[in-house]
């Protein structure tokens, strides 16, 4: 049984300033322990989620911008915490690793050298990690090297869209998903370039027709118009059953999806 846990479902430069919404990114057990996107709030979260950050196994970034690597140096310190040699894998675009023009990179050679592997990734990589095969998807964002990620689990797929603008192509590289979730930065009527809207959040979710969409990543306006109004609207569109995340939610996906809500948190 593969378990996520949210530990941040904030999203763009005012949410991730006053922490309205941690940007703590997403957290995936499936006997490997991977981190997605550790942006700020990410260590207070795993504590509040009595997740032991020195175990985790694999830390998964999507592109070079604060609120999805910014933890990351300090949580690679906390991998190889209490461990003999090198541990521990880091999956991340050239802007993270290595920089690209005035971008990155996000993570030091230093950090990037205690780590046991060091793989710079781009659309269609597959990798492994212990029983998750892993896939690297495109994305079209402000980061040229921004990509996203699909997780083939024990319990089915799981497809992970970072910011990203509306593309065929990368809908088509999350066919067949169980589980899709969209870092949804902007609401209905409100699009903006290099991210999704609620509106581009509904194509994915009819065309790919997953068990469960998740918005997450959510922006201050996004919050602001109320994100269960949001995955209402998706799912009265599509038919897809449709959630806003929220802090500290935990999905355990096995036959079925059992979802654990927090306490609500609106605007």
């Amino acid at each position: 049984m593969a378990k996520l846990t949210f530990l941040g479902t904030g999203g763009g430069r005012f949410v991730t300033l006053m922490q309205e919404r941690s940007t703590g990114g997403l957290y995936l057990d499936d006997g490997t322990r991977v981190h997605v996107d550790p942006g700020p709030g990410a260590l207070h979260a795993l504590r509040r989620n009595l997740i032991d950050p020195t175990r985790t196994d694999a830390l998964l970034i999507s592109h070079c911008h604060p609120d999805h690597y910014a933890n990351a140096e300090t949580l690679i310190e906390g991998m190889v915490t209490g461990h003999k040699g090198k541990r521990g894998t880091l999956i991340a675009p050239r802007s993270v690793l290595k920089g690209s023009g005035r971008i990155g990179p996000g993570i030091s050679r230093y950090h990037q050298e205690k780590l046991g592997r060091v793989h710079l990734t781009s659309p269609g990589d597959e990798w492994l990690l212990g029983r998750i095969k892993g896939r690297t998807t495109p994305s079209m964002h402000s980061d040229p090297y921004a990509v996203g990620f699909r997780f083939n689990t024990s319990s089915g797929v799981i497809s992970y869209v970072a910011d990203t603008e509306l593309r065929r192509e990368i809908i088509d590289a999350h066919m067949g998903a169980r589980v899709l979730i969209l870092a949804t930065t902007r609401p209905l009527r409100a699009r903006i370039p290099h991210h999704l809207s609620t509106e581009d959040a509904a194509v994915f979710a009819e065309r790919i027709e997953p068990e469960l969409c998740i918005l997450t990543h959510l922006g201050k306006r996004f919050l602001t118009d109320g994100p269960t109004q949001q995955a209402e609207w998706i799912k009265n569109r599509t038919g897809v059953p449709t959630i806003a995340a929220n802090d500290d939610m935990v999905i355990h996906i096995s036959d079925e999806l059992q979802v654990s809500l927090p306490p609500r948190r609106e605007a």
